[in-house]
């Protein structure tokens, strides 16, 4: 072996520095091999991904993309965390969601890793104020952080709580947690208004005497999950913090005492990088608030990070244990304060022990065994990050203005400002995820038919009235089920047969992709053995574009003189005869799966 010579000469010594223009014509000459006709400069765009909110994401980040300087953890603007240690002290908040609050559940969570609870208490959705005492049995409270979600009843939950404190000896300075008063949050999800006085009330109640205590919790969730971006969730996170701070000043306490009741809490989807940039913006921009309110150095936003709702799917659900491992560490990289996993079986009815357990160890080992918290910030420094984080920043910043010009968020919310604008967002969205350029795994790609369903107990209704509430896997979940409907009915599934044009070489990438297609639906694609014996009257042609011009027309016609009512071909829109409907990538599933199975006579 060759030992090289420490003489302080770089390997890349005698190499020249590629410039970011020679990198340009580079990928373009690729790009026309390819049949694109692009120039140079527009090389980097044809290669681009479009975001919400207006924002790309590009091929190539350099030191040329720059931002502003993020400053330090623990210091404003906060970009970069709340705190000077971040969370290398323990890691994050581990904490976990009852929605029927169960003690022995309770316990058995606190004594596996959960270090905080989320209870939702409500007469109608959840335990009444009275269960509290049951549900906390056992849980020492001068160690477990309680957060309260009891909607319009959080005064009476509130004030149950800390009574238990004072039963159960808990010294006042020892109590942690958030108290959960969210008016605005209350009307979003349900469009009744609830007095505010009663939060500023639980503010002065708790300050001086609860100092571990929040009282307000400003929840995104609700915008989240009526389908909003990231920059709106952002920017009416935004407008509800200052809708509070301007209520609890009023009432008489000081703009750091407000600032210190306010906790946030954020959805932190499957796309890493954006929730990373999404919690660092965040920050950033509570930051600057505070900075205007005369208070630069109380503007730290404690967050609290809650793995979507809205990518939850309910076919396939234990893809939703990666789905919410991916949002956890991103979380966890993005600086969140607290993290609550949502079970994988969330969307299907009340969680099993199981799955409470694999939504704990989730935190556990990404913070235990992979040692995500020994870093802070980890993502710092990265141009696309620090870049991602000040344009989100800025998108999230014009929303909050346009609420604030509207007269705040509670006229917004009541205009219809909010509700149109995350409607709007909603409909481009669902667009992407009809016509698969948005791909759900499990549930519009690579479904499983023969997929045994779980079943769990049904979980409370949740509050309803205000914003929608929607999901990534709606649109296919429906037809799913008609599907389904129609194999209970009738002992069999809706069926149509591929057609396999010429050799393997040939048609196997597109009789992949049309099963996959049809069984999005619920459809089953039959490949073996001939049309006549399959049980179908669909029939979808796959092979080659230079096939198809030599066999489509022709096995179009046999295919329909042996009785196929409906002949699909899988490619690009052409002239083929006897050809009904054309199935490519980007065409709209959901509208052609629909139409296929009212055809079928698969009632709706």
């Amino acid at each position: 072996m060759t030992v090289l010579p420490d003489d302080g000469l770089s390997l890349a010594a005698e190499f020249p520095d590629a410039t970011h223009e020679q990198w340009q014509h580079l990928v373009a000459g690729v790009l026309r091999k390819s049949g694109k006709e692009v120039s140079a400069d527009g090389a980097e765009d044809a290669l681009s991904t479009a975001l919400e909110d207006g924002l790309r994401a590009r091929p190539l980040y350099t030191a040329r993309d720059d931002a502003p300087p993020a400053g330090l953890p623990g210091f404003a603007p906060f970009v970069r965390g709340g705190r000077a240690a971040g969370n290398t002290a323990g890691g994050w908040d581990v904490r976990q969601r009852h929605t029927v609050a169960d003690s022995a559940a309770v316990l058995t969570d606190l004594e596996n890793g959960v270090t905080s609870l989320w209870l939702t208490v409500d007469d109608t959705t959840g335990s009444p104020a009275a269960a509290l005492a049951a549900a906390l049995d056992g849980v020492y409270l001068d160690l477990a952080a309680v957060v309260l979600d009891a909607g319009a009843g959080t005064d009476a939950a509130a004030r149950a709580l800390l009574r238990l404190y004072e039963e159960k000896g808990v010294a006042p300075d020892a109590a942690r947690g958030n108290l959960g008063a969210d008016p605005l949050g209350h009307e979003a999800r349900t469009g009744q208004p609830y007095d505010s006085a009663q939060a500023a009330e639980l503010a002065r109640l708790c300050t001086g005497r609860y100092p571990g205590l929040r009282a307000l919790t400003v929840d995104a969730l609700p915008y989240h999950e009526a389908g909003g971006s990231a920059a709106q969730e952002l920017g009416c996170s935004l407008a509800t913090g200052v809708a509070y701070l301007r209520t609890l000043t009023e009432a008489g306490l000081s703009v750091e005492e407000a600032l210190a009741h306010l906790e946030f809490r954020y959805a932190a989807g499957a796309d890493q990088f954006l929730t990373v940039a999404k919690f660092r913006a965040a920050r950033r921009l509570w930051a600057r608030v505070a900075e205007a309110c005369g208070a630069p150095r109380s503007g730290a936003q404690l967050q609290h990070a809650v793995t979507s709702p809205v990518m939850m799917t309910r076919r396939d659900p234990w893809v939703n244990m990666l789905r919410t491992t991916i949002a956890t560490l991103a979380a966890g990289v993005g600086g969140a304060d607290a993290v609550t996993v949502l079970p994988f079986d969330h969307a299907l009815g009340l969680p099993d022990a199981f799955a409470r357990r694999i939504a704990r160890n989730t935190s556990t080992i990404l913070v235990e065994e992979s040692h995500l918290a020994r870093v802070i910030d980890p993502a710092g420094g990265s141009w696309y990050v620090e870049r991602l984080t000040d344009e989100l920043a800025h998108a999230g910043w014009e929303f909050f203005q346009e609420i604030e010009r509207a007269g705040g968020q509670a006229a917004a919310l009541r205009g219809g400002l909010v509700g149109d604008r995350l409607a709007a967002t909603w409909s481009a969205r669902s667009r992407k995820l009809a016509t698969r350029r948005e791909p759900v795994t499990g549930v519009s790609e690579f479904p499983h038919l023969a997929e045994k369903p779980l079943v769990r107990e049904p979980a409370p209704a949740p509050p309803s009235g205000g914003l929608p509430r929607v999901r990534r896997d709606e649109a296919f979940e429906t037809l799913r089920a008609r599907a389904d409907a129609h194999l209970a009915a009738t002992g069999a599934r809706p069926r149509v047969y591929l057609a396999a044009l010429g050799p393997a070489a040939a048609h196997t990438a597109r009789l992949t992709f049309a099963a996959n297609l049809f069984q999005a639906g619920g459809i089953e694609a039959v490949t073996e053995g001939t049309f006549e014996e399959s049980g179908a009257r669909d029939v979808c042609l796959c092979s080659s574009d230079a096939l198809y011009e030599e066999q489509a027309a022709t096995a179009a016609r046999e295919l329909r003189a042996a009785g196929a009512g409906h002949v699909f071909l899988a490619g690009r829109p052409a002239t083929h005869a006897g050809v009904d409907t054309y199935v490519f990538a980007g065409c709209d599933a959901v509208s052609v799966l629909s139409a296929t199975l009212d055809r079928m006579g698969v009632s709706r």
